[in-house]
């Protein structure tokens, strides 16, 4: 018994060194440190910071840092910066890129422009010191990024620019690091210079030239292995990472450039997205917050004067360079003061680039002990203040921006908004499903419909079973990403009536329907099953034939017709075609007349939407073909057209026929916007109501010809 309690008291033994009772220790840390703060409204984050302190050597000698924090704790400072660079919304950094350059250039001037002179004159440092010193307060780590991803404002402009000064501002920062090296050791001659440009010129052309296209041949082949591509996006992360460290610059810029790398190939709402977020915010981030209170070593403060004149110093100068940044891009831009708020908030943090500065400063014996221990405890405050700054900012942002939705939800049909996806072949689902998971609206407490619609014969009892058994994996694909699915099988004589009906009793605001396969003459004659859905309901309706994943298409070209603003549906399929645009990261490329230009900007401007759109003036619809020219293998072609009635016009009878020959290679949609609002004047349309009539004529005459030209056949026969 004496040597159980002894074996016991060994392995309690201060600092603990049994591995799975640290694990275990800092998983419970990372369980309940925000449970509990939240109920005094602190930040998590802050929890996770206090706590590493509380543990660390400094504190009560829980843990001691070892390689195997060090490892966690690195880990989660490079997914830090990924998901910063995954989450950037390239068209929106693409039109803010000026912004983020100001923003980069503000938050890199005004810190360096109060801290060299407070270093050099008021704490007496060479100019080296004082220089690299000041360089440091130029950095800042996304610490309270999580906050702002977790609310779900990651893509607001405010973010946006702050993600692309951060980078900006980090590389210039450990560049400077990097010729103050050489400064010191007396390196700093042609040389340097030609091997720094070159080794940074070969680790760009790898990352955005050769990795997103391995990335796309992985994906494509690799497409039901799900698994591997999480592993392939870990691998590309640390790869990115070793060659930044090559190229002479800190990992986390080659972590952060990865996610600029892979950006468009893993969409928001994606399964992946998921699964990278939910292990990193998790496990792998919270580890690097704990080692960084771990850092922080509080008998700093009474150790003597000068430590804290220091450390105060260095604290103060550091936020008020950071919200001097933010002030002065708030009044050049005219970004509000809850914006400004969240820029300062954001930028405001110095974890990691700060200590990787000051660290191999105080080791090359460039700062001396006083710098460090500061900068210890500067990371400390500076990091409570940016997660109270970010959390209450982003709240006030999510409360406007709500706020600002009344007309987008009214677009949309509200927040009950209901996605049916029938579906005849389980083969095509897939694709289907990662589509209506992409459009969804995340506030819609309704969950997307997969539908099978079973013959009514002796067999349906069991074909029921078997359908249900079929659809129940598509459950668990979608569960990846958040996304509530329920399956319906129903019993009908066919399955267009079947879809009308249940489309109706769920309330569908979308139909997402496969494309459809011609078999032959009989089809043709009674009209495909896609007809009788469109005349037998008036719901919003996409036909999808995707050649490829959504995620390897690089542009969206949509034609649409004249009159199509005035659909009931025109409002829902913008907004769900902006939204697929902006979960893509791709353009948007509009062919239409005047009328429909006037009502998209008008549409986009009342609904905020972002996403990045070029409208070019087109009106030969009788010659459509004109079109294939501009478009590439690579584009998603959507045309845009209408049930009979006022807005049908007769050219858009062929079309699909046409897509299909046409633009065989190419992912294509056909929407039916749900029918015509009643406000259209019957001078609008009075032109094409005869057209239409003829083309029914013309259509009944085909048919005519195609019934005489088979029994003229068995006749001869």
């Amino acid at each position: 018994m004496t040597d159980f309690f002894k074996h016991l008291m060994h392995e309690f033994e201060l600092p603990l060194g049994n591995p799975v009772l640290i694990f275990s220790l800092i998983l419970f840390i990372i369980l309940l440190s925000p449970i509990l703060l939240r109920r005094l409204n602190i930040p998590g984050i802050i929890g996770l910071i206090i706590a590493g302190v509380i543990i660390g050597p400094h504190g009560f000698n829980i843990l001691a840092k070892n390689s195997a924090i060090e490892l966690f704790s690195t880990i989660g400072l490079l997914y830090i910066m990924f998901i910063a660079g995954l989450e950037l919304d390239m068209n929106e950094f693409k039109s803010y890129r000026n912004k983020s350059l100001m923003f980069g250039l503000f938050t890199f001037i005004f810190p360096l422009g109060i801290g060299f002179p407070v270093c050099y004159y008021l704490l007496g440092y060479d100019f080296n010191a004082s220089f690299l010193t000041a360089s440091m307060f130029a950095t800042h780590t996304l610490v309270a990024y999580p906050i702002v991803s977790k609310l779900g404002i990651s893509k607001n402009q405010a973010v946006a620019i702050t993600v692309g000064g951060t980078i900006l501002t980090d590389t210039a920062v450990l560049i400077i690091l990097a010729v103050i090296m050489g400064n010191s050791q007396g390196n700093l001659n042609q040389e340097f210079w030609i091997r720094l440009g070159v080794s940074l010129a070969i680790f760009s052309a790898i990352m955005f030239f050769i990795i997103p296209r391995i990335a796309k041949w992985f994906f494509r082949k690799m497409e039901s292995e799900k698994h591997s591509h999480y592993i392939f996006v870990l691998a590309v992360v640390f790869f990115a990472a070793f060659l930044a460290e090559i190229a002479g610059v800190e990992p986390i810029i080659g972590a952060f450039v990865a996610g600029l790398a892979l950006n468009k190939l893993i969409p928001h709402s994606s399964a992946l997205m998921n699964r990278i977020e939910f292990i990193g915010n998790s496990l792998f981030i919270p580890f690097f917050l704990i080692s960084v209170g771990m850092l922080v070593d509080m008998s700093i403060i009474l150790s003597g004067p000068m430590a804290l004149i220091v450390a105060g110093t260095l604290s103060v100068v550091a936020l008020f360079g950071k919200w001097f940044a933010a002030f002065f891009t708030q009044l050049v831009f005219k970004y509000s003061k809850a914006q400004r708020q969240l820029i300062f908030g954001l930028s405001s943090a110095h974890a990691a680039a700060t200590l990787a500065v000051i660290l191999v400063g105080y080791k090359a014996e460039i700062l001396d002990e006083n710098i460090l221990n500061g900068t210890i405890i500067l990371i400390l405050i500076t990091c409570i203040v940016a997660s109270f700054a970010t959390e209450k900012a982003a709240k006030k942002i999510v409360i406007e921006s709500e706020d600002n939705t009344d007309s987008l939800v009214k677009a949309n049909g509200g927040h009950n908004e209901h996605i049916l996806l029938p579906i005849a072949n389980a083969s095509n689902i897939e694709k289907l499903l990662e589509l209506a998971i992409f459009i969804k609206d995340k506030k819609s407490v309704s969950p997307i419909s997969i539908l099978s619609v079973v013959s009514n014969n002796s067999e349906a009892e069991i074909n029921i079973l078997k359908t249900r058994n079929k659809l129940e994996e598509f459950v668990r694909q979608a569960s990846a990403s958040e996304t509530k699915v329920n399956i319906i099988t129903t019993i009908d004589h066919n399955a267009a009536s079947g879809i009308a009906r249940i489309s109706r009793e769920i309330m569908a605001d979308i139909i997402v329907l496969g494309w459809p396969q011609r078999t032959g003459f009989i089809d043709k004659l009674i009209g495909e099953k896609v007809d009788s859905i469109l005349s037998n309901t008036d719901k919003t309706t996409f036909i999808c034939h995707l050649a490829k994943p959504l995620v390897l298409h690089k542009r969206i070209v949509i034609a649409a017709p004249p009159l199509t603003e005035h659909e009931n549906g025109f409002g829902l399929w913008v907004t769900k075609i902006a939204k697929l645009a902006q979960e893509l990261s791709i353009p948007v490329l509009l062919y239409c007349n005047e009328a429909t230009e006037k009502a998209i900007e008008k549409l986009f401007k009342k609904t905020k939407l972002i996403a990045s759109i070029t409208v070019t003036r087109f009106s030969e619809w009788e010659d459509f073909l004109v079109l294939s020219r501009n478009v590439q293998d690579e584009d998603l072609f959507i045309l845009v057209s209408a049930r009979k009635g006022a807005t049908y016009l007769g050219v858009l009878d062929n079309l699909p026929v046409k897509l299909e020959k046409h633009f065989a290679v190419n992912s294509r949609f056909v929407i039916y916007p749900q029918q015509y609002a009643d406000n259209i004047s019957s001078e609008q349309y009075s032109n094409f109501s005869a057209e239409s009539l003829n083309k029914g004529i013309e259509a009944v005459q085909k048919i005519g010809k195609s019934i005489s030209s088979i029994f003229k056949k068995k006749n001869n026969e």
